[in-house]
């Protein structure tokens, strides 16, 4: 097994995300004793985002490009041999003004990439990567997995439809919410997102 693990909190070590992330990793090599996990800490080294001039240097004979735009198309041919490779992708997904991170963001846009995790076809969208597990570890300062404030989640909902676009089904949510509504919350969102992990299937559902 081929594990991705992948954290985009910038809170460093006081994010609960991060926290949950490598518990759950942690649960996968437990059962898995001969995964291999390659780490990518989106916070601390972050993806550049997506611009003009790197679509533009992308349709440029390589010694056309300048050193500049090489290392940035070099970024993004890494991210995805990296996504390519996984079998199971842990994400750690805080949520940021009710949507994700924008350095999460950046490595999805490198992700998304016609020809390698979706084409379009006749019959619309295919997704090219279907036998992937996504495991997200999601973390919330209020409630939104119901009441109001559910029609504000565009985090979990986004990170499912483009998973889905994909090709992707297979994917779990590990969630502590409410974690800013004081430190007794916090410790019982933590201990109920624990609790998850440790019911976390130790091999992907059939598909």
């Amino acid at each position: 097994m081929n594990i991705l693990h992948i954290d985009s909190s910038i809170l460093g070590q006081g994010s609960v995300s991060r926290l949950l992330s490598a518990e759950i990793v942690a649960r996968l090599q437990a059962d898995n004793p001969a995964a291999t996990v390659t780490y990518r800490d989106l916070g601390a080294d972050p993806v550049p985002h997506l611009s003009g001039a790197t679509l533009a240097a992308g349709a440029q004979a390589p010694d056309q490009r300048s050193a500049a735009a090489q290392a940035d198309l070099d970024v993004g041919d890494a991210v995805m041999a990296e996504f390519l490779a996984a079998d199971v992708v842990v994400v750690g997904a805080p949520m940021y003004n009710f949507s994700i991170s924008s350095q999460l963001k950046a490595w999805i846009d490198r992700l998304a990439v016609k020809g390698k995790t979706f084409n379009y076809s006749e019959n619309g969208p295919e997704g090219l990567v279907p036998g992937k597990r996504v495991i997200v570890a999601s973390s919330r300062g209020g409630i939104y997995s119901e009441g109001p404030a559910a029609a504000a989640d565009h985090q979990e909902t986004y990170l499912r439809v483009v998973f889905g676009f994909f090709g992707i089904t297979d994917l779990d949510y590990i969630r502590a919410e409410g974690v800013n509504y004081g430190p007794e919350q916090r410790e019982q969102a933590i201990g109920a997102a624990r609790t998850g992990i440790t019911g976390l299937q130790a091999v992907p559902k059939a598909a």
